[in-house]
């Protein structure tokens, strides 16, 4: 915005000065700021919220078909999250929710999407990042969790999570939902492993082909013969 725009935007729409409707019109802006951004965060952990995740993944998916880019979804979800609640209470259980929030903010990069999924299930969605990326940044968010335990009343709470993760398949008729239930469906294999692991598909190999002409091979051999 240039400086006579802002200016503009300080003007009276009546021209008195002072401006009786001025700081209403500001502090009505103000107000419409913030209703913007409760739409699409998460109050207590301050993430973005599952309103936001839906709208978002269909176009970062878009984006993905168009630009031939690599996008990984990351589910996490909270291990024995109901004790918490149940031995500790709600608001240590809310505490253990800004607490995941808090390393998973710290574990992503700027351009990478962190939801509250629900509950006590959070998605990380990794644009220009393939399997091989998205599962190095699982496993690092979940060592992260696993090293940050909960302090309440001057006991440590060990806090653990499960995460799966997948690739957005670009190249076939791949549906949000469809995508969500594959990275789903590797939480809950993380879960069957006896949580607090990573699980994913197996990492195909790059294939390597080299081309060696007869004439490289002879001179390779005749190497070989004159060391003999």
């Amino acid at each position: 915005m240039d400086s006579s725009s802002a200016s503009e935007l300080h003007l009276c729409p009546l021209g008195d000065s002072p401006c009786q409707f001025l700081h209403e019109l500001q502090s009505l802006r103000g107000e419409i700021d913030l209703l913007k951004e409760q739409v699409r965060t998460d109050a207590l952990t301050g993430l973005y919220n599952f309103r936001f995740f839906s709208d978002t993944l269909p176009l970062e998916m878009e984006r993905s078909r168009r630009s031939f880019q690599a996008l990984s979804l990351i589910v996490l979800d909270i291990d024995h999250f109901k004790k918490f609640n149940d031995t500790w209470g709600h608001e240590v259980g809310n505490q253990v929710l800004v607490l995941v929030a808090r390393q998973i903010t710290l574990a992503i990069r700027k351009l990478d999407y962190a939801c509250r999924f629900g509950g006590e299930e959070f998605v990380v969605l990794l644009p220009n990042t393939d399997l091989r990326q998205a599962k190095n940044v699982a496993e690092r968010l979940r060592e992260a969790i696993e090293s940050t335990p909960l302090i309440y009343e001057g006991q440590s709470l060990s806090v653990t999570a499960s995460l799966g993760v997948d690739e957005f398949r670009s190249h076939h008729s791949d549906t949000h939902e469809g995508f969500i239930e594959r990275v789903d469906a590797w939480l809950y294999q993380a879960k069957r492993d006896g949580r607090n692991c990573v699980r994913y598909p197996v990492i195909e190999s790059p294939v390597v082909t080299t081309t060696v002409t007869a004439d490289e091979k002879d001179a390779l051999f005749g190497l070989f013969d004159k060391k003999d």
